[in-house]
């Protein structure tokens, strides 16, 4: 979905009039099976040699202005210039290095395990939260805020995620065979993954390619998913479901924290969101409100897991709420493989 138009010398004195032509043809509708479809368009424009001496650098200019202009709202041209260069081009080279990174099996992208702990009873560990880590052959390590976004955005976020949950699969089994059977896995799943038509059949395909007792997974999802297609999300998580495989609804509390999601969409696990447990451990009102989740939570038959527990006094107020797992920092950041192994398994 993207063209490079070539405005030679003697038209360039008509540029204004050329890009206006382009626009207008995209202000039409697209006539498709009895209905109208219409389709923006956005534009980066830079210049030879004022800009750029070669091809490649010409072409990189334009792509740095075309992404400002979708950064800028979309639907709109923009003419490139250096004060956009910085955080444009190195967004761009995220996006190159991304490529060949998941073009090499994803061998870049690394499996980190956050302690998920069972507070019934004594405080032992149930398992880990898998969380994907990036360190770029070229660019270092990248931070999961600056890379995860844009890997959705480019659909890269589906060969990155695949190789997340067969690495973590293939951990929790071998964490249930080494004297923890009940150990379970949480993996992310972006909405982005979730639209995927086949991703019902890549999960059994990963549960039977790796042995892992499909109980001992469990797939997170955050409660936006569901405001965009409910329908569909019931439907995609039921058949989840029916695998033996759990659901928790993730960073609860942090959305619409609409009950009616619960209901409908029947998660195993509701996670409270690390934001509304700070608030509620310093605020009594959102203390209050967060016991009154917690109480319904129950009363729907839910398990519930408290997350951003810091120190023993938020883990022992937390407590109170009768959780069924926390997690935090209390009892370690995330970490590789070995070094959970080491502390929670062996």
């Amino acid at each position: 979905d993207e063209f490079i138009v070539i405005v030679t010398g003697s038209s360039v004195d008509r540029l204004e009039s050329i890009i206006n032509d382009i626009q207008q043809i995209f202000v039409r509708p697209w006539f498709l099976k009895g209905e109208d479809y219409y389709c923006t368009i956005s534009a980066g424009v830079a210049f030879f040699p004022t800009d750029a001496r070669t091809v490649e650098d010409v072409i990189r200019r334009a792509d740095i202005a075309l992404f400002n202009a979708k950064k800028e709202g979309k639907n709109r041209i923009e003419f490139y210039n250096e004060a956009i260069d910085g955080t444009s081009t190195k967004r761009l080279d995220l996006e190159k290095y991304m490529r060949k990174a998941t073009m090499n099996e994803c061998d870049e992208f690394t499996v980190y395990f956050q302690p998920i702990i069972n507070v019934k009873g004594e405080d032992v560990c149930a398992g880990a939260e898998a969380l994907v880590r990036w360190n770029s052959a070229t660019m270092g390590f990248i931070n999961p805020v600056d890379f995860i976004p844009l890997a959705e955005y480019l659909g890269l976020i589906n060969p990155i995620g695949e190789h997340v949950l067969r690495e973590a699969a293939k951990h929790c089994r071998y964490w249930n065979d080494m004297g923890h059977p009940d150990y379970k896995v949480n993996v992310n799943l972006s909405v982005v993954q979730l639209l995927q038509n086949d991703i019902v059949k890549k999960i059994k395909g990963i549960i039977d390619e790796v042995g892992i007792e499909p109980g001992n997974l469990c797939l997170e999802v955050t409660e936006s998913l569901a405001i965009n297609d409910m329908v569909r999300m019931k439907r995609i998580l039921s058949e989840i479901k029916a695998l033996g495989v759990k659901v928790a609804l993730d960073d609860f509390g942090t959305g619409y924290s609409n009950f009616h999601y619960l209901s409908e969409l029947h998660p195993d696990i509701v996670k409270i969101d690390r934001g509304f447990t700070s608030k509620a451990i310093t605020d009594k009102k959102e203390y209050y409100l967060l016991n009154q989740f917690s109480n319904m939570i129950h009363n729907l038959g839910l398990k519930l897991c408290i997350e951003g527990i810091e120190t023993e006094d938020e883990l022992q107020k937390m407590k109170l709420l009768k959780p069924d797992y926390c997690q935090g920092f209390y009892w370690g950041r995330s970490c590789p493989y070995d070094e959970f192994r080491k502390h929670f398994v062996d």
